[in-house]
């Protein structure tokens, strides 16, 4: 059986060989564009040639660069197929030969793309209100379904008519704006292989610049070195770049400009008339630009670019001055003359003066020109920036005017001076004369002549009544001559002032007068005034003349005296006459008055008041004083003040001074320190001077140890209120002491008054324990009262009086003679009471001690 079996066997395996088979590995292949891929083909049985096919029937040769067979051994051949592509697609077979066999087998090829991105950048940039196509080109076999998300949501084209999916995948958006910026999600699929890819594409949308100018006008001021400033402010997306330019051209940092960094601001250095224009700021970015313009407007202050000195003669018909000015806007331009202003049109009544103005020139025409006209004239041009001005001279030649006091006055052996002014343009040459000589002559050793610029003066210093006379001055100068006739007179004495009044006081009086009616041609040098008792020599004084004298105060008289004054006047010649005598009395002295030690010290001051008379007062605080004064003799003159200083003595500086008006009668001094000596000085004055202090001392009261005053003011409550006070309140508090005492203790004034008139022991009474002082006696361990004896001096004054006690609920009744009625109700308390002693139970649950002890 063996063997039939190995036989069967064997039999098979030949038939098998004979046969070939083919097989390919894998049977079928899906390869993926740019993929690479092989395929295995394996052969049973014997097999001379194994070869490979592609899908047109052409064998594949070794060489072929995309395809590449390899015959591994002789039962397997392997075809790769490198970077796969669309025409790489197809049937593709193997074939094994041995002789006249063969077999053979085939594999499907198919190549498919995957999903790829062939275009879809990011980011993708767009002006804001453009349609814009989002761009996402995707390749794959078979084509792809795009759909596309914006955070992280599908957009929804029906949704919204400004989005739209184009045929090409694209994504178009109408209208974009701003807020469809961000990441937009482009995602392909391919259902039939469940493939899916997506990219991320970052939308742009680019914002056309705006632009604002800060002032859409700007105005400079040339030629004073400053700069002008230009500003605008643009926004956009992406941020636009700011640029500036003037006369289509572009303006650069520089010498003339300068750029802040985002080139918003322009700054225009010192600017110039010709920097006036227009001025563009650009704005520009991705979207495009846009522009704005800045005007500069550039004003110019006056500038006066023409004003000359001019010369004329005096009695031309007429002369032209003239001033020209630059500025904008265009300046006026006005003249002024030794404080006279002239503008547009005709300046004098007479019409010699007039003004005409044209663009920027102006013309001062002054007709029948007088030497007067001479002098300093301003030009000034102004406008809304400012002004200029400038001087010009107008020089006038003219003949020599002499002006001057024509009478001098002076006496023999007193030099004198004649003036002679002289006016004259060019200066001219003076000279004296008397009687047509010449001076000084050799004949004249007492005159000299002394020249100035424009004075000419004769001193002359008269020796007889020769010298006195006629003297002539001429001056002489190239446009003329003119001469002037001087008298030098012999100068009087003045004659007598006149008295008007005389106003007397106690010890002064004051003269009032008028001046002499001649001052015999020189001026009074000083005032003389006599007085004296009738009958008596007389007494005087003399005063320095001024304009304002009209009074003099005589001082050192006595009261109720009658006196005679007279006046005289004194000038450089000598003393006039006296004015009449007049009669006058002194006025009594007032009860007031300071002592006459003093008053005599005071007179001696001509003209000033006296002292005051001090008095102090101590007011109701101890360190506020009022000091009173008296006034005293004024000194011919009203008092116009008093001065009061004050210190501590034990001090060196005063107190600041206290200035009070003239009518004022005291002084308070108001927060002095206690216990201290003070002095007080009090002056007047009047229009003379100030009087000798009135000094007076004080001392202050002790610190009192009462309560303060509660107000400085005086207005808090006195001494003795508050005295009353304090004793109503310790009374008060003593009585509630008192009570207290009385109900808690049974003691105290209310007691004693209690128990001594109204005959009761107080409240609460019948409970207490028996107080120190009394006798008790208490009974060991016994239900016996205890019992409280009294001697006769402590009974109350019901006892006295030999009447019987009003009895109470704690009162126990009593036979006549003495004994205790004793009741079954009065459960252990008993009250025994005779004539000497009282005896009181109380109950005897109290506190005992030794029933044989007791207390006194």
């Amino acid at each position: 059986m063996l063997q039939i079996r190995d036989l069967i066997w064997g039999l098979l395996f030949i038939g098998c060989a004979a046969a070939i088979q083919v097989e390919i590995t894998p049977r079928q292949g899906e390869i993926s564009v740019g993929e690479s891929k092989f395929f295995l083909c394996e052969v049973v049985g014997d097999a001379k040639d194994i070869d490979w096919y592609d899908p047109s029937g052409e064998k594949i040769l070794p060489n072929r660069p995309d395809i590449f067979v390899n015959r591994g051994d002789e039962t397997m051949s392997t075809l790769t197929i490198y970077h796969a592509n669309v025409d790489s697609a197809g049937i593709y077979k193997c074939v094994a030969k041995n002789g006249d066999k063969e077999a053979q087998a085939t594999v499907q090829v198919k190549i498919f793309q995957k999903i790829t991105f062939a275009s879809a950048p990011s980011p993708q940039e767009f002006n804001e209100g453009d349609d814009a196509d989002i761009v996402c080109n995707v390749v794959s076999s078979p084509p792809p379904t795009i759909i596309w998300k914006h955070k992280g949501s599908k957009i929804q084209v029906d949704k919204d008519v400004r989005y739209k999916i184009m045929d090409n995948g694209h994504l178009q958006i109408r209208g974009i704006k701003k807020i469809d910026e961000g990441m937009y999600n482009c995602e392909a699929r391919v259902m039939a292989r469940g493939e899916i890819d997506f990219k991320m594409i970052k939308v742009v949308v680019n914002v056309l610049p705006t632009i604002r100018a800060r002032l859409s006008e700007v105005n400079a001021t040339a030629d004073i070195g400053r700069s002008a400033l230009l500003a605008c402010d643009a926004d956009g997306f992406p941020e636009p770049t700011v640029t500036w330019a003037h006369n289509n051209i572009v303006l650069e940092t520089g010498d003339k400009y300068s750029l802040n960094e985002d080139g918003s601001e322009l700054v225009i250095k010192d600017v110039k008339k010709v920097d006036e224009g227009d001025y563009t700021c650009i704005a520009k970015n991705k979207a495009g630009e846009k522009a704005e313009e800045v005007s500069l407007n550039v004003f110019v202050q006056p500038k006066i670019t023409y004003l000359n000195n001019q010369t004329a003669s005096e009695f031309d018909e007429q002369v032209t001055l003239t001033c020209e000015a630059l500025g904008d806007p265009t300046p006026t331009i006005s003249w002024s003359f030794e404080n006279r202003v002239f503008t547009e049109g005709e300046q004098s009544l007479d019409r010699n003066i007039v003004v005409r103005s044209h663009a920027r020139v102006s013309s001062l025409t002054l007709k029948n020109v007088v030497f007067t006209y001479a002098g300093y004239y301003l030009c000034i041009a102004s406008n809304s920036i400012g002004q200029d001005s400038q001087h010009m001279y107008l020089e006038v030649r003219y003949a020599p005017k002499i002006q001057g006091q024509v009478t001098v006055y002076t006496w023999e052996g007193n030099a004198a001076n004649i003036s002679c002014e002289v006016e004259a343009h060019p200066g001219a040459s003076v000279v004296w004369f008397r009687d047509g000589l010449q001076l000084p002559s050799a004949n004249t050793t007492n005159m000299k002549i002394y020249n100035t610029q424009t004075v000419s003066y004769l001193e002359i210093k008269p020796e007889s009544q020769n010298d006195f006379g006629s003297y002539n001055c001429t001056a002489t100068n190239v446009m003329g001559t003119d001469s002037k006739e001087f008298l030098l007179i012999q100068a009087e004495v003045p004659s007598s002032p006149d008295i008007q009044q005389v106003e007397p006081f106690s010890s002064t009086a004051v003269v009032a007068f008028e001046e002499p009616d001649s001052m015999g041609g020189v001026p009074i040098l000083k005032y003389k005034v006599e007085w004296r008792l009738p009958g008596q020599d007389w007494t005087g004084s003399e005063h320095n003349a001024n304009d304002e004298m009209t009074t003099i105060t005589i001082v050192g008289l006595k009261p109720e005296t009658t006196y005679e004054v007279k006046m005289s006047a004194i000038n450089g010649k000598g003393e006039g006459e006296s004015s009449p005598a007049r009669t006058f009395k002194t006025e009594p002295v007032l009860s007031a008055e300071i002592p006459t030690t003093i008053a005599a010290t005071t007179m001696a001051i001509k003209g000033e008041p006296s002292a005051p008379v001090l008095e102090v007062k101590v007011q109701d605080r101890g360190n506020t004083l009022k000091v009173n004064w008296i006034k005293q003799d004024d000194g011919g003159s009203p008092i116009k003040h008093y001065l009061v200083r004050y210190k501590a003595k034990h001090v060196s500086d005063w107190k600041p001074e206290i200035r009070l008006p003239h009518n004022s009668e005291y002084v308070t001094l108001n927060g002095l320190d206690w216990n201290t000596e003070y002095e007080v000085y009090v002056v007047a004055e009047n229009q003379q001077g100030k009087s000798e202090p009135a000094v007076i001392s004080f001392r202050t009261a002790t610190d009192p140890t009462t309560i303060p005053d509660a107000m400085d003011g005086g207005s808090g409550l006195g001494t003795g209120a508050i005295v009353g006070i304090l004793i109503v309140v310790f009374f008060l508090l003593l009585v509630g002491v008192d009570v207290t005492c009385y109900f808690l203790n049974k003691c105290g004034l209310l007691m004693c008054i209690a128990v001594n008139f109204c005959g009761k022991a107080g409240p609460g009474a019948k409970n207490k324990d028996i107080e120190e002082g009394k006798a008790a006696f208490t009974k060991d361990e016994s239900k016996e009262p205890i019992v409280e004896v009294r001697t006769e001096e402590e009974h109350t004054p019901n006892q006295g009086g030999g009447g019987p006690t009003e009895p109470n609920e704690t009162t126990p009744l009593t036979e006549p003679d003495g004994k205790t009625v004793k009741d079954d109700n009065t459960k252990g308390q008993t009250e025994v009471k005779n004539t000497t002693d009282e005896v009181k139970t109380v109950p005897n649950e109290a506190p005992q001690t030794n029933g044989n002890e007791s207390k006194a």
